[in-house]
């Protein structure tokens, strides 16, 4: 009897552990947002229920688990019906993200276990650079069409929704382009100002493909990783090229922050253009007030003249 309870056992064990292993940590929103915080490296699947897709994606990711943690000391997790998958993919479940020090990395292949795997590994470290006023023409020499390669820049600001919403689809792009150019981002509104007005970029977010000392702008209306790549590898040469300005002086520089600033600010102009017009119309009416007044006066003089004339003539008789 003793034998068969301990057979049970044994029995319960090995399914407990391999339900443990068959499947994937669930956690909240909230039990999300704190390890994406507080550890190196995050995978998170963005599931729901009645999914076969996202069936297909978590047995891909389960069966790399252990080598995933093994290899990279990461949390493997998943969500079910998350609000903020949309931050990182538009076509939502299922979403596969790899968060290194909080910057999300979106996978976007089949579910294989090997690709997930090798995805993984080979980017550990976020890709995507960042530029400033400071380094950008140091680092991309892009008026010169220099050494340090071809660069894909996004230009976006930190109240733009959509920018943050491309950085995980951003960083993949990064990461199928590593081995052939340069892909970054820099911030139009802060450590970007000058930059931006180099190249008169005003709307967020704005793609710009620098090569050979020439631009082209990315004006296709798709932000998916597969664009993005073709565009920076063949497709660029469909587009009007332009050759990259130098960088302002100090006294142009001014100018365009000016415009710029009206432009973005257009109710100056309104309210501007209200004071004109309430200056020229006082002026007319004040020109109009004063040109009555001296039509009463010259009408008042000859009746005058004419009075003082009766005047002296009856004292004549």
């Amino acid at each position: 009897m003793m034998i068969f309870y301990g057979f049970a056992y044994f029995i319960s064990l090995l399914v407990i552990c391999y339900g443990e292993q068959g499947e994937l940590e669930i956690v909240d929103d909230a039990e999300m947002v704190g390890l994406i915080r507080n550890e190196k490296y995050v995978i998170v699947l963005f599931s729901k229920k009645d999914c076969a897709e996202c069936d297909k994606l978590e047995t891909a990711l389960t069966s790399v688990r252990e080598d995933l943690v093994e290899t990279l000391n990461a949390w493997v997790v998943k969500t079910i019906s998350s609000q903020m998958v949309k931050l990182y993919n538009p076509a939502k479940e299922p979403t596969l993200v790899f968060f290194r020090h909080g910057v999300p990395l979106l996978y976007d292949g089949e579910p294989n276990e090997e690709v997930i795997l090798h995805f993984f590994t080979e980017n550990k470290e976020p890709v995507v650079k960042e530029l400033t006023d400071d380094n950008f023409e140091s680092l991309t020499q892009a008026a010169s069409g220099a050494t340090t390669g071809d660069w894909f820049i996004m230009f976006y600001s930190n109240d733009c929704f959509d920018c943050q919403r491309l950085m995980a689809r951003w960083e993949t792009v990064a990461a199928k382009l590593r081995t052939r150019l340069n892909v970054a981002i820099i911030n139009r509104k802060s450590t970007g100002r000058v930059t931006s007005r180099r190249f008169h970029v005003i709307d967020t977010p704005t793609f710009l493909f620098f090569r050979l000392g020439k631009m082209y702008h990315y004006n296709i209306p798709k932000y998916d990783i597969a664009s993005f790549v073709s565009f920076a590898t063949e497709w660029f040469r469909n587009a009007r090229s332009e050759k990259v300005p130098l960088p302002k002086t100090p006294f142009d520089d001014l100018t365009q922050m000016i415009a710029d600033y009206l432009r973005e600010n257009s109710w100056i102009i309104k309210l501007f253009s209200i004071i004109i017009c309430i200056v020229i119309t006082l002026s007319l009416v004040k020109k109009l007030r004063a040109a009555d007044v001296n039509s009463k006066k010259s009408n008042k003089e000859p009746k005058e003249k004419s009075s003082t004339k009766q005047d002296k003539s009856k004292k004549k008789e």
